[in-house]
């Protein structure tokens, strides 16, 4: 569920379209105290949180075996975090897990998903793709792949940019929600160009700015980039929970929590 620019993020969040002014000592003091959305208990109700869009379920864990082509014109999409055949992330997971592990289920399949990259097709993959995948997710190796993945391009880019604009656990959630869907790149509904529209209205409190007011702004563009494309337009993810969190005042994500998505409600106690 994310652009094809999506392999663009790399090194590249901290570069974004507005530069960021340096903080008081007194916002770097607190903001370097002050518990993230990598803390772990934190980063639990993250992937939840993500898990209940992304696959409506809140078992997070129970996606490393998921795949299925949901016919968002980026081919196969897998995976806890939903990396795709034709994103480049799929890509990337296999060749670190082939890396790790040569000749393990999926190797065979590295030239099919170098040939698809970019593209929807299926070419080279179907027909046992799909229940490769699911036998490789019984690996171990595999599954911290996927872990490791997920932390280096979308978790950990996210909440750095997160922590270097000032905002607590609530905006570092809204900004690595924000990379799943839509990665980051040149394109206008990239995450780094999201955040850019926000900061064309308001700033955050890196710069001295009302977080809250920065974070209906961020979430207004949010709302925008998902409208331009159709199989992004149902908006509940962020209409009925990341909002929902906000005009609550609860920043720092703190159960209990309850949120609506797609229609489904869940709760986290």
């Amino acid at each position: 569920m994310k652009h094809l620019s999506r392999r663009a993020l790399l090194g590249l969040i901290g570069a974004s379209a507005v530069t960021v002014p340096l903080r008081t000592s007194e916002a770097t003091a607190a903001c370097a105290t002050a518990v993230g959305l990598d803390d772990p208990a934190k980063k639990e109700i993250a992937m939840q949180l993500v898990s209940s869009a992304e696959n409506s379920s809140l078992d997070w864990k129970a996606q490393y075996k998921y795949i299925e082509d949901i016919g968002d014109g980026r081919g196969y999409t897998a995976g806890i975090i939903g990396f795709c055949s034709g994103t480049g992330d799929m890509l990337d997971l296999v060749e670190l897990y082939t890396d790790r592990k040569p000749g393990n289920v999926l190797a065979r399949y590295l030239p099919a998903l170098r040939q698809v990259d970019g593209s929807d097709s299926h070419a080279g993959l179907d027909p046992n793709f799909p229940g490769d995948w699911r036998r490789a997710a019984q690996d171990a190796e595999f599954r911290r792949a996927q872990d490791d993945e997920r932390d280096r391009v979308y978790f950990n880019p996210a909440v750095r940019q997160g922590k270097t604009d000032g905002l607590r656990v609530l905006g570092q959630f809204a900004y690595y929600d924000a990379i799943v869907m839509h990665g980051d790149g040149g394109d206008p509904t990239s995450f780094r160009n999201i955040r850019g529209r926000a900061l064309n209205r308001a700033r955050p409190p890196a710069q001295g700015g009302d977080e809250v007011t920065y974070l209906n702004a961020f979430l207004d563009a949010r709302v925008w980039a998902m409208k331009q494309e159709e199989a992004h337009s149902d908006t509940s993810r962020v209409d009925t929970a990341q909002r929902v969190f906000l005009r609550k005042g609860n920043l720092n994500l703190d159960p209990p929590l309850d949120w609506k998505v797609y229609g489904d409600s869940y709760h986290i106690g």
